[in-house]
């Protein structure tokens, strides 16, 4: 979850003219979802102009989750590393300073948040006096935790020169960074 201090954001008022049907999901959406129909549409404009927009130019490619699965976990775990270490990391470094325009600890690490958001995996970021805990909770299995662990250990090594601890489960994905 991305906290937002609301005392630093500067608002503007904007006029849209919208379909009536569009106005009436958005309200369905926003309502579904316990939220104002103002913040929902932030979120969704937010997510656009930060992720949907730089999607197809930095190479991604949608996969149903069944046929993910399938093709990841028939993988053997050496070859899962190698996949991850020769083409994962340097694609994943390329991708987060193409969206982000930049590649700092801070940078990336919103970026990876937002990143495992949009793959549907829900993310628990604790930060303490600049201590970061991730805790990411997937059904995507072993080798997607352990394909991750080795891009996140070498990135983290190799780009921010500290080293981490990831803990790779069926399940669960979690790392602790100091800032």
């Amino acid at each position: 979850m991305i906290l937002l201090d609301r005392k630093s954001k500067k608002t503007s008022t904007i006029t849209f003219r919208l379909d009536d049907e569009l106005i009436k999901r958005l309200r369905s959406e926003s309502a579904s979802k316990q939220v104002s129909t103002n913040t929902f549409v932030n979120q969704a404009l937010r997510r656009f102009l930060d992720w949907d927009l730089h999607e197809p130019s930095a190479g991604f490619v949608s996969l149903s989750k069944p046929v993910f699965l399938k093709i990841f976990n028939n993988l053997k775990q050496k070859d899962i590393v190698d996949i991850a270490s020769h083409v994962g990391k340097n694609e994943i470094q390329n991708i987060a300073v193409f969206m982000r325009g930049k590649m700092d600890l801070k940078s990336f690490l919103s970026w990876f948040e937002q990143r495992m958001i949009n793959s549907t995996v829900q993310v628990n970021h604790v930060d303490e006096d600049g201590i970061h805990r991730y805790v990411m909770k997937h059904d995507l299995g072993k080798n997607w935790s352990i394909y991750n662990k080795t891009i996140l250990e070498l990135i983290f090594s190799d780009m921010f020169r500290k080293k981490i601890q990831v803990q790779a489960g069926k399940k669960i994905l979690s790392f602790e960074i100091n800032e």
